[in-house]
């Protein structure tokens, strides 16, 4: 008997992402077991906190370090939970990449920037606007 190599209809089951079992056994409570998530989120609360009580760059910077964090840990650890959404190339190379887009977004931030690119200025001047 000859198999179709059609493809099925509908999916009927896919497989959890590598390294998504949880960091620690069922003896810990949820949020102990998936303690890189809850790291990540942590951290990323508190840049929030430090955002809107005043303290924009600190604060913004605190978001996107989390976000490097969270790429850290998830390339360093072999299992991080739900931390683990796709494949550990995939969530690493987008971890690092919005935190570091952020966190440079931040450092180059008007006004008084901690971070001056020169390339900035020149961008400014193709659009038309007047150097400070």
């Amino acid at each position: 008997m000859r198999r179709s190599r059609r493809r099925p209809q509908r999916t009927t089951g896919t497989l959890p992402p590598e390294g998504s079992g949880t960091a620690l056994d069922r003896g810990h409570a949820l949020p102990v077991r998936q303690w890189p998530i809850t790291l990540v989120l942590a951290v990323a609360a508190v840049g929030l906190a430090i955002t809107s009580a005043g303290d924009f760059k600190v604060g913004v910077l605190t978001v996107g370090s989390s976000l490097l964090l969270g790429a850290l840990l998830r390339l360093a650890l072999p299992e991080v939970g739900l931390l683990a959404v796709r494949s550990r190339f995939t969530d690493v190379t987008v971890l690092t990449f919005l935190g570091a887009v952020i966190v440079l977004l931040t450092l180059v931030a008007q006004p008084d920037p901690w971070l001056h690119l020169p390339l900035l200025d020149n961008i400014g001047k193709l659009i038309g606007r007047q150097r400070h």
